[in-house]
């Protein structure tokens, strides 16, 4: 098509006597289904032999269809009721992305059995295991799955796993059950599928842990059935043509498992599962699928949209084959640069003469996740929309018009699994819920235009001076400035006289010449001139100026907690577990530490 159709912005912004905003849409919320698998239903009547879901086989793709993939998964919820496992006895999936997966949660959410999906790093990496512990200890499944049952029968044989039902694909230790063999069992599940409803809880989500201790998110039918109204609503394009994926986002993150997995499912499009991701010994494997097969809407991370830009700018082929039938990208996790989005659309139009609608949203695990969505067109990044239909966001206005923002609406959590105290913390007296995030508008005259986001207000921290740090947008502006000599950094300072960073060196300063370790900093010649420089010039004023950087030798764990499940930074555990580089940073007499005088 030549243009997306999509839904104009049209919100109310009240001005409350307290001070405070209110925008809402003005699109009345349309008809939400009551349960996940009313949609593979419907598609398994309407349209049987349609491809529902796909992933890598030799050459090929293993397919799925509707009405296969109805078939079985009815079969194996008989199966999974009959190891006696109900609402009180979730399923903790231990593996990536897959057609199994895909079947096993859709089974257990026929019958009401809540499937708890935590990231595969968690199983690979056997320092991490120990995350796999917490969340056993927390959740207390009645089951574990994991795909290839032998490469991971020694996480299978940990002692959180103990007493429970062992589910794989293929092999496993001593009393494992194999899908297919509980396919072939299968049993009645007239009784139980009847007992599913709107709050029955389809999946419990593990937040990301990034300022605390994961949380589970009681993740229900409503909230996810809302949602897919909600995006339908403002992107009608996915009503009136199936959509095709094809995507490595992981599902145990809401953005891949619950916005684009039900996308696909609530619209009867298809999914194609990418093994790749946007890292070097993956993306490979990224562009290979997208050679066999490309997609109606694409979804991706400022980095994956970063190399898949510089792939298919020497390869015309494939730059026409992503573009020629595009109806929609979609970033998410933080800003895209804007000379990525420029190189894209340059790319779009020399294919097809027009830009598909280039956008990104914004939500959180506990919001489903899409609360404000950008549905029209814009030439900027960073721009995360309106609110969707049915959704009311209270923003509190600092004296810049900075806000705080708190949601409120049907695809909203009630509460955090087994933690009424967190819970209660999290909404305010009138019932929205706490986000933690911080927004403008593009032009406060002008609400239709939709909102920025503007970091995270639990990241931001006072100076010994007073002065408001607001380290978030901060640590981007000095991203940026230190182009390829950090990987990441953390922006430090609170209740200090002065704003330091932590550096994440990247590989090739790592590998610079004439580089020394020092007790856990690393000593780069020549780095305090380039630091220097660049610093002094991105930085100005007391709430924004870098006066001391420290080069950390030990890159972020994820065995440690120092980096989530989502591969963002924990920056209270960094600062915590390196309390002696902290110490070292603020001192003007370390070798590590680099001065940085004002510009």
């Amino acid at each position: 098509m030549s243009q997306s159709p999509y839904l104009s912005h049209d919100i109310t912004r009240t001005e409350r006597a307290d001070g405070t905003y209110l925008l809402t849409s003005n699109t009345p919320l349309g008809t939400v289904v009551d349960k996940t698998t009313d949609w593979l239903d419907k598609w398994a009547a309407e349209t049987p032999d349609a491809l529902f879901i796909a992933e890598r086989s030799g050459p090929g793709w293993r397919e799925m269809s509707y009405a296969e993939t109805q078939e079985q998964t009815r079969a194996m919820a008989g199966g999974l009721l009959g190891l006696g496992l109900t609402s009180e006895t979730p399923i903790l999936i231990i593996s990536g992305n897959s057609v199994d997966h895909a079947l096993l949660t859709l089974a257990a959410q026929y019958v009401g059995i809540p499937t708890v999906p935590v990231a595969e790093q968690y199983a690979l990496i056997p320092p991490a295991r120990v995350q796999l512990d917490y969340v056993a200890g927390l959740v207390k499944p009645g089951a574990v799955f994991a795909e290839d049952g032998d490469a991971l029968a020694e996480v299978l044989e940990r002692d959180c796993f103990a007493g429970m039902r062992k589910l794989t694909s293929q092999g496993g230790p001593s009393g494992s059950v194999t899908l297919a063999e509980l396919t072939a069992k299968g049993g009645d599940i007239t009784e139980a599928a009847r007992a599913v409803g709107p709050e029955s809880v389809a999946k419990i989500l593990m937040t990301s842990g990034s300022t605390s201790s994961p949380k589970g998110v009681l993740t229900t039918h409503r909230m996810m059935c809302t949602n897919q109204t909600q995006i339908a609503q403002a992107l009608p394009f996915l009503t009136a043509k199936p959509p095709v994926i094809v995507d490595w986002l992981p599902w145990n993150h809401v953005f891949g498992g619950s916005h684009n997995f039900n996308m696909i499912l609530a619209n009867g499009g298809s999914l194609y599962v990418d093994g790749g991701k946007p890292v070097p010994a993956l993306v490979g494997k990224t562009i290979e699928n997208l050679r066999l097969q490309t997609g109606t809407v694409t979804f991706n991370v400022p980095v994956g949209f970063a190399k898949l830009r510089d792939v298919m700018r020497d390869d015309k082929e494939l730059r026409r084959a992503y573009f020629q039938d595009l109806d929609m990208l979609f970033y998410a996790g933080a800003s895209l640069p804007q000379d990525v989005w420029t190189d894209l659309e340059d790319m779009a139009r020399e294919v097809r003469g027009d830009m598909p609608l280039f956008t990104s949203s914004w939500g959180l695990t506990e919001t489903a996740p899409a609360t404000l969505l950008q549905h029209e067109p814009t030439h900027r990044s960073g721009v995360i929309g309106v609110p969707l239909p049915g959704i009311e966001v209270k923003l509190i206005p600092d004296e810049d018009k900075r806000c705080e923002v708190r949601v409120r609406g049907p695809n909203i959590f009630d509460g955090y699994f087994a933690d009424p105290v967190k819970t209660a913390d999290s909404f305010d007296e009138d019932g929205f819920f706490l986000t933690g995030d911080a927004m403008k508008f593009v032009d406060f005259d002008t609400p239709n235009l939709g909102l920025l986001f503007d970091g995270r207000i639990s990241e931001d921290f006072k100076l010994m001076t007073g002065t408001w740090v607001r380290a978030a947008n901060l640590r981007l502006e000095v991203l940026a400035a230190l182009g390829p000599h950090a990987a990441d950094l953390v922006i430090t300072g609170a209740d200090r006289s002065e704003i330091g960073v932590l550096i994440v060196p990247s590989q090739s300063l790592r590998d610079a010449e004439g580089v020394t370790e020092d007790n856990g900093a690393l000593i780069v010649p020549g780095l305090a001139d380039v630091l220097v420089k660049a610093l002094s010039n991105a930085t100005a004023g007391s709430s924004t100026r870098i006066a001391r950087a420290l080069v950390m030798a030990e890159p972020p764990q994820l065995t440690d907690g120092e980096i989530t499940a989502k591969g963002n930074l924990n920056l209270r555990k960094i600062q915590t577990r390196r309390a002696d580089l902290l110490e070292r940073l603020y001192s003007d007499d370390d070798a590590a530490t680099i001065l940085i005088p004002k510009g």
